[in-house]
């Protein structure tokens, strides 16, 4: 049961993650800006639309849980309503920080750059929430919701990527 609870309380962090492929597009979240490399700070992937709905669409799923299965780990609506929300806020940041680096090592958007582009995500997400999901943060937990992200993401990505909604696999 543990396993379960533990794939529904990262549940926000993975819709949060998915979200901006199927509502991204419009203005780039680094509005152009190139450092000093000369590359973009993000790049053109990453998007304020992608980033305000993957966020919202994340926090929605985090007050479902909330709403639905309030003792969820916690046994607090309120503490797990926040959580997942972090868990949402922190995927995209993440998810930006992976691109920045990728930006400084000169990989073009698109360019594979494994372990980075499958869980940059899952470190953002856990780093934002683990103030008030500390209790949940021991290393079978910790190791369970790694090694099932990092499978789940990679399939979905694969899936996305044959389905026409993204245009590489990861």
């Amino acid at each position: 049961m543990v396993f379960l609870e533990l794939l529904a309380f990262m549940l926000p962090c993975y819709v949060a993650n998915a979200a901006p492929v199927l509502v991204g597009g419009g203005t780039r979240l680094d509005f152009g800006i190139k450092c000093r490399d000369g590359m973009d700070l993000f790049g053109k992937t990453k998007t304020i639309r992608g980033l305000l709905g993957g966020i919202a669409a994340g926090v929605i799923v985090a007050g479902i849980i909330a709403y639905f299965w309030p003792g969820l780990l916690f046994g607090n609506a309120k503490t797990l309503f926040i959580a997942g929300s972090m868990l949402a806020v922190g995927a995209l940041v993440g998810d930006a920080v992976g691109s920045f680096i990728k930006r400084r090592l000169k990989m073009a958007p698109g360019k594979h750059f494994n372990v980075v582009d499958q869980m940059d995500f899952i470190v953002g997400g856990l780093v934002f929430a683990y103030p008030f999901a500390s209790g949940i943060y021991t290393v079978p937990n910790i190791l369970f919701i790694v090694i099932v992200s990092y499978v789940l993401h990679v399939g979905a990505n694969v899936s996305a990527n044959k389905l026409g909604l993204k245009k590489v696999p990861w």
